[in-house]
């Protein structure tokens, strides 16, 4: 079905140049086409408006300067952030751990897949000695073939529910249940600590700010673009709110 925005029908060609920057999504065509029809309604507007730039990302760079007023994130919502995400200001904090994966993929079966974990980790928790051994014999991940080291790591080296997990555990720790992380399965566990130290209010103060102000605009561009998506004749595709990226 031809996607018609504003009486404009999208082009094979305009789809052809956009597919490609969706390759990743689960569904590439239908994010391409969302993109497109946002793109497509942005730029309407700043026609309507007389906002030129140029070009395309220009144009709704300057309309989106013009049109949408991002609030700044005040000293009070700075602290707030800080006292209540500590963990996001520890410098030099660093853990050794290891981990066996059990990958998750389309052809596996995850029932299986995930007895066979827990079978492991049932067997590691009554004989920790065994990790080595196991993560030889079962990881899916390179750092098998070395007992399942992930050497040192640092905060944001590895998936944030990944992180959270290993930097739960204690030195000698081995975490008591699976992990799921988009990747598989794994049993992790730490071998080695060094704690770190808790950034002061100043130190940290300029990327709470940036950081703070990153959300508050996406959130800003996200309800304008819902508005204009309301208001605009959009054929061929029901868009579920205004969730793709404004611009690539």
């Amino acid at each position: 079905m031809a996607v018609i925005v504003n009486n404009v029908e999208l082009t094979d060609a305009e789809m052809a140049a956009e597919l490609p920057l969706h390759a990743d999504a689960e569904n590439p065509v239908r994010r391409a086409t969302t993109a497109l029809v946002l793109r497509r309604v942005l730029l309407d507007e700043a026609a309507k408006l007389q906002i030129g730039g140029s070009d395309d990302e220009a144009t709704i760079g300057a309309l989106l300067e013009r049109e949408v007023r991002v609030p700044t994130p005040d000293e009070q919502s700075c602290r707030r952030y800080y006292a209540q995400h500590p963990d996001q200001f520890m410098v030099g904090e660093l853990i050794e751990a290891d981990h066996i994966l059990f990958q998750v993929t389309s052809e596996v079966d995850l029932t299986s897949l995930r007895g066979l974990a827990q079978d492991a980790l049932n067997a590691l928790i009554a004989d920790p000695s065994l990790f080595g051994a196991q993560a030889r014999a079962l990881s899916n991940c390179p750092s098998g073939a070395v007992g399942g080291s992930l050497g040192q790591l640092a905060r944001g080296d590895t998936v944030p529910e990944f992180e959270r997990a290993v930097f739960s555990l204690q030195a000698g720790e081995l975490l008591p249940r699976l992990l799921e992380t988009r990747y598989g399965l794994h049993i992790v566990r730490v071998n080695r600590r060094v704690e770190g130290r808790l950034q002061s209010y100043d130190e940290a103060a300029g990327g709470i700010a940036s950081a703070l102000a990153a959300v508050s605009r996406d959130t800003a561009w996200k309800q304008y673009l819902q508005l204009l998506v309301g208001r605009a004749h959009i054929q061929g595709i029901e868009l579920e709110g205004a969730d793709s990226p404004l611009v690539q």
